[in-house]
């Protein structure tokens, strides 16, 4: 086989699969995000779908989670929610603090605090 016949990316402006290649595949599909924003998004979602339906059933999803077509980052201490910032700025990003600045991970009020389950004191000696 030579090169030219699986190197593919050299002809972008017109994005065709060969007839050749085609015999070579099975079950090809290409899909991408209707919006034209964010392909890998789309990806996670129809992946999600697909584990969701016996290939009947529509599945019962959201098209979008919370977070939408953005990235999230998850500081855990102030020096790294620091360091955030200043790199969202450098590079011109926009950005929210959901949280509005609150790194401390705490049940939600009416939570359980203390365990139902009594604890294993060991075996008799």
């Amino acid at each position: 086989m030579r090169s030219r016949e699986f190197v593919s990316e050299r002809k972008i402006a017109n994005a065709k699969i060969s007839k050749r290649k085609q015999w070579g595949t099975r079950g090809l599909h290409l899909y991408g995000d209707g919006e034209r924003w964010n392909s890998d998004y789309v990806q996670n979602r129809v992946a999600m779908a697909a584990a969701c339906t016996d290939g009947k059933g529509m599945p019962d999803i959201d098209p979008k989670s919370w977070v939408g077509k953005h990235k999230t980052a998850h500081p855990y201490t102030q020096e790294e929610a620091d360091m955030l910032k200043i790199a969202y700025r450098a590079v011109g990003a926009d950005y929210v603090d959901v949280n509005g600045g609150d790194l401390d991970s705490e049940e939600p009020p009416g939570g359980n605090t203390r365990s139902p389950i009594q604890g294993f004191k060991g075996y008799p000696r």
